[in-house]
């Protein structure tokens, strides 16, 4: 008998070949650590802070100035005396004038509240009238 050697010959048709793809695994987006100040960081976003703050007082301050649009007046001060009142102040600074408008004068000049509120040894700036 004779041998044959058996050769394995493609006898089928031949197969199609697959093209395969990578495909990435899904990601989970990356978490950000949360932001953390050391020491220093807290020391200069105070300093920061507290400089805009100064700088918008100094802006601010110039256009909050207080103005008059009268000429200052000429005071001199007068220390409450027991049983004085705003009145008799007002008419010893300025005999034969208006009383009530020196007593305007006087609670606008010392910034009181109200004429009622006087109190002996108060110090009191008092406009000089002229005679």
């Amino acid at each position: 008998m004779s041998t044959i050697a058996y050769q394995d010959l493609a006898l089928t048709a031949p197969r199609p070949q697959r093209h395969l793809r990578a495909v990435p695994a899904p990601v989970a987006p990356e978490r950000s650590a949360p932001v953390r100040l050391t020491r220093r960081g807290r020391v200069v976003v105070f300093v920061a802070a507290s400089l805009v703050l100064a700088l918008g007082a100094i802006a601010m301050g110039a256009s909050v100035a207080a103005t008059s649009d009268s000429a200052p007046v000429a005071t001199t001060t007068v220390q409450v005396q027991p049983g004085q009142t705003l009145w008799s102040i007002a008419a010893e600074a300025n005999p034969g004038g208006d009383v009530r408008a020196t007593v305007d004068e006087i609670v606008r000049l010392n910034a009181l509240p109200n004429a009622s509120g006087l109190q002996m040894g108060t110090s009191l700036a008092v406009p000089v009238y002229a005679d």
